[in-house]
């Protein structure tokens, strides 16, 4: 490998380097230049590398400083979109300055970020809000719209993400008129993609990618071939994206979408040629009867379910449900066609009820081999998905392309050298493989406890058994605790048994809940942690990042293997059953490591925390593959009993009081000490 890269990045990370002169708090860190070292070599060589890089590594800085210094063209790819905020309006600012490159840097997102002018103005003119808090919202677009330069819904401080007028001021593949769009000259999504194509880093998500390698519909296509070096980091949540997005999807929402698009265009350009009111009844009743053929005997859905497609296949309601949704579609899509010439969003409308009607009479009919299908079914909408069962063939196909480098980062890839986990799923093992460790000191400052006699997770005690153990943990801690659930269901019934327990103990605690509001909103009320105790499912197992004595003891309830009934899951499962593999450890066990090792790593996030871990699972000590997730999670130091657990809170808590110094809020601020 020529030295050039490397020794430049090197250089970096020295003692008296940029890093270290614009941060006091810096210091070089070996597992830090370990893997910027295999990140330059993968470049040089346009190679292909999975690397895990453990909390505290800072993986970030390690793959963008050779990036910047390389002299190519980069695209990174991250899990969500606040990610790609903080990296694009945080991390890349500062390091561009830092290491003074005239690194032209640009951020994409999909179309539902953007503000989407054409349809700004047909809500001005015929949407129907449900309520007084839309309308002012939309007049709060309409007033932002005048001066944004990017058209990003992120700029407007406290949108609420889940607002229904953000569906009718942005546009969708299905919606967009393209160049026939009268605003097409200042389309905001029009620019973020010509600013990417310009760039020389371009952030973008994992979502907007597969999306984009499906539909070719967010210039990522474009972009990809024009790149030598694609990074993806959080890729552990690679494969379901791919999955997700490779895949076809017939939802409810996008049907009555239509339907609402379909009156409100019908009323406003050819109001009295058609009987829009009627067409548009007869798409939203078939929808909503499609719906309730696919819930069943659910009439009540909290959350996101997941049903196996052969629960449903069979069903005389579905068949019917399907059939009458084509009817009601072709109706209006006839009807479309005889006014095609009154302007493009006919023509658009008629194209996207073709194009439903195609997955009605697909999900009549059975999935091709090598696809799954299930149905996401939630309380406000109901979708029928067949996907493929892996991302193998994708990647595969881009990686046999223009030869560049390819880097995959995570802290959580697997539970053994190879990552077999992740490369498995991905075609990519033949990549180099690299896993660095965390700097930080779990044996002194992290304890890990599983309670020896605990009803087992089966048995309808253990929620209450978990809600009462948090109860007493946050008390000697005075809050500043989490209880992560593996499902929705035990959520509820853990909140209930903590509050009990904690008005008997005398316990003062505020106990915060997944779904009374906001993610966002709970984390701020949470802040400091101080009396608080959150408790969350899913999406709190990750991506939050609470430095500091804001979180300070972390309760899993239960070992988070996969659902057992979920239909991807099955479908792996009998697929390495064919080919002769144990499923069991291949996708259950080491699904749950990965799973346990995203869980516990919210609670060690910088090199001065202090925690206690506890797993309210008695498998882990009492079943062979238990071993094996103990060894996946990082070396804490094992208590045997409840007093030892409370005695370690108590002296946590004492040294927070002798401290005396104020807690560290929940939001990191630049510059962070492990950049």
């Amino acid at each position: 490998m020529s030295k050039s890269l490397w020794a430049r990045s090197a250089a970096v990370f020295d003692a008296d380097g940029p890093l270290a002169q614009a941060d006091p708090n810096y210091h070089p860190r070996p597992a830090q230049t370990e893997l910027a070292r295999a990140v330059c070599l993968a470049i040089e060589q346009r190679s292909a590398l999975v690397a895990e890089a453990g909390t505290g590594v800072g993986k970030t800085f390690a793959y963008l400083v050779p990036l910047l210094l390389s002299g190519g063209r980069a695209l990174v790819s991250t899990a969500t979109k606040s990610l790609q905020d903080q990296l694009f309006l945080r991390d890349l600012p500062r390091l561009v300055q830092q290491l003074r490159v005239p690194v032209h840097t640009a951020l994409l997102k999909g179309r539902s970020s953007y503000l989407c002018r054409h349809r700004l103005q047909q809500a001005r003119e015929s949407a129907q809000l449900p309520d007084r808090f839309a309308v002012r919202a939309l007049a709060r677009v309409e007033t932002w719209a005048q001066s944004t330069r990017s058209g990003d819904l992120a700029e407007m401080e406290g949108l609420d993400q889940r607002s229904p007028v953000i569906p009718l001021v942005t546009s969708t593949r299905d919606n967009c008129l393209g160049t026939d769009c009268p605003e097409y000259r200042s389309c905001h999504v029009v620019q973020a993609r010509r600013e990417a194509m310009a760039a020389d880093l371009v952030v973008v998500n994992h979502h907007l990618f597969f999306a984009d390698m499906a539909l070719r519909d967010s210039g990522v296509a474009e972009l990809l071939p024009t790149v030598d070096a694609a990074v993806f980091d959080e890729a552990h949540q690679l494969v379901d994206a791919g999955v997700q997005f490779l895949g076809q999807t017939l939802g409810t929402a996008q049907t009555l979408e239509l339907a609402r698009d379909l009156l409100a265009v019908g009323n406003s350009q050819a109001r009295g040629l058609a009987p829009w009111q009627p067409l548009a009844a007869a798409i939203e009743i078939a929808a909503r009867d499609l719906r309730l053929a696919l819930a069943g005997e659910l009439r009540e859905v909290r959350g996101m379910r997941k049903l196996r497609w052969d629960e449903r296949a069979d069903c005389p309601e579905l068949a019917s449900a399907l059939a009458r949704l084509s009817v009601a579609l072709d109706e209006a899509a006839q009807t479309l066609a005889a006014r095609l010439e009154i302007g493009p969003d006919m023509a658009r409308l008629h194209q996207r009820a073709l194009e439903i009607v195609a997955l009605a009479r697909r999900f009549s009919e059975p999935a091709e081999e090598g696809r799954v299908r299930w149905i996401d079914l939630s309380a406000q909408q109901a979708r029928l998905v067949e996907a493929p069962l892996d991302i193998r063939s994708m990647l595969t196909e881009q990686r046999a392309g223009t030869p560049r480098a390819w880097i995959f980062t995570s802290a959580t890839l697997g539970d053994d050298e190879a990552l077999t986990w992740f490369t498995r799923q991905t075609a990519l093992e033949d990549a180099a493989t690299l896993r660095v460790r965390s700097p930080f000191d779990y044996a002194q400052h992290a304890r890990l406890w599983v309670p020896p006699r605990f009803p087992k997770p089966n048995e309808s005690a253990h929620p209450v058994a978990v809600g009462e153990l948090a109860a007493r943990c946050a008390h000697a801690l005075q809050g500043r605790t989490f209880v992560l659930t593996t499902t929705l269901r035990a959520l509820e019934i853990v909140a209930a048994a903590l509050r009990a327990e904690a008005d008997l103990i005398g316990a003062d605690l505020d106990i915060l809940t997944q779904g009374s509001q906001p993610r966002r909103a709970l984390l701020q009320q949470y802040g400091d942690g101080q009396g608080k105790v959150l408790i969350g499912s899913h999406s709190f197992w990750e991506g939050i990042d609470m430095p500091g004595d804001a979180l300070q003891c972390v309760l899993i309830d239960k070992l988070p293997f996969p659902p057992p009934n979920d239909p991807l899951v099955e479908a792996r499962v009998r697929q390495l059953q064919a080919q002769g593999r144990n499923a069991f450890d291949e996708v259950h066990v080491a699904e749950a490591a990965v799973a346990l090792k995203q869980g516990a790593g919210r609670l060690i996030r910088s090199e001065t925390d202090h925690g206690l871990l506890v797993i309210c699972d008695p498998r882990l000590r009492q079943m062979g593959y238990g071993r094996r997730l103990l060894a996946a999670l990082p070396p804490m130091t094992a208590l045997d009993d409840e007093p030892e657990a409370l005695d370690w809170l108590a002296l946590l808590a004492a040294m927070r009081l002798q401290a005396g110094a104020p807690t560290r809020s929940a939001t990191r601020v630049w510059p962070p000490p492990w950049p």
